[in-house]
């Protein structure tokens, strides 16, 4: 299955915080915040929605086509994705603009504030998917991952235009976009994926009901924190998957592409929805549990083993074919 993944490419500054951003929060204060947090941990990692789904697939013995737009800085990060099995060749390099770049502070109860520069990131709404499309002999999906608004209405736009399936996956970006953006980035997609906050702010945003997001897209995947993942469809009974057992929660940045890396590339496999949010999940997990997005490893007998412990002996059989 060739697959392409757009949006973020960035580097990840990570820092923690050892209290709680709750406590120093005044109800009768928002309106004039002004904080300043002491953290006693600074981790500088690679990142970006993008990079991190393609990284997750990769690492799953996929070989996905990253698209997005870096800066001249990205030698090195180019370098490692690479090296992990990203193909990088359609990743438009700006002559002005650093990479992207992500700051996020998390504190005891993994509660996160971020702040994200977007750099090159910009230029993305002047990447064309035809290119690639004709570049790999054809699309059988593309990911429109969180990017610059502006690229991300584009590409679903091209999409319905050349017929390439593709997924809607707004991520943290639904807060710049306006309802109607909202609307063009989603109509005709297979997947929609977001998470429950997100699932509410969408349906706030674009004026419509649960069924009649379902009306514009095929699948609808909404992942719920600790309580697992949704998924609903029009012709389907909901599937509801419980998140895998974790040994040591350690970092919730970037635990949702890797959900998204394990559920695509299980369904390139030609799995179904549940063992994709249950491949996806575990995936999550292994993010979960390491400090950056893409500092984990896939051990396939580790991963059976685990996928077995978590959702029983016939998802790991299910699976194990299909792992290098």
């Amino acid at each position: 299955m060739k697959i392409c993944v757009t949006g973020s490419i960035a580097t990840d500054h990570l820092m923690h915080f050892p209290g709680r951003f709750a406590d120093q929060l005044i109800a009768d204060q928002l309106d004039k915040v002004s904080l300043s947090f002491l953290v006693d941990d600074l981790v500088i990692r690679r990142g970006g929605v993008a990079a991190n789904i393609a990284f997750g697939m990769a690492k799953l013995g996929l070989r996905p086509a990253l698209v997005g737009a870096v800066g001249a800085d990205f030698a090195d990060y180019r370098s490692w994705l690479e090296r992990h099995g990203v193909d990088c060749d359609s990743v438009h390099v700006s002559e002005v603009a650093h990479t992207a770049r992500f700051v996020c502070t998390t504190d005891e109860d993994l509660c996160q504030v971020a702040s994200f520069y977007a750099g090159a990131m910009s230029e993305a709404r002047n990447i064309e998917l035809s290119p690639v499309h004709h570049r790999l002999d054809g699309l059988d999906l593309v990911i429109v991952g969180a990017n610059d608004p502006v690229a991300m209405v584009r590409h679903s736009q091209e999409c319905r235009d050349r017929g390439y399936a593709f997924a809607a996956d707004p991520s943290q970006q639904l807060a710049r976009m306006g309802g109607e953006d909202v609307l063009q980035l989603i109509e005709g997609a297979e997947f929609l994926l977001t998470n429950e906050y997100e699932n509410s702010l969408l349906e706030q945003k674009t004026g419509l009901t649960s069924d009649q997001v379902l009306e514009r897209v095929k699948v609808r995947v909404t992942t719920l924190g600790k309580n697992g993942v949704r998924i609903t469809g029009r012709d389907f009974a909901p599937i509801l998957v419980p998140v895998a057992r974790e040994i040591h929660a350690y970092d919730p940045t970037g635990v949702g592409d890797g959900f998204r890396a394990g559920f695509f590339a299980a369904l390139s496999w030609g799995l179904g929805l549940e063992r994709a949010a249950q491949v996806g999940a575990l995936l999550a997990t292994l993010v979960l549990e390491t400090v950056g997005t893409q500092e984990y490893e896939v051990d396939a007998d580790n991963f059976l083993k685990r996928l077995a412990e978590s959702y029983g002996e016939s998802a790991a059989a299910d699976i194990r074919p299909h792992l290098n």
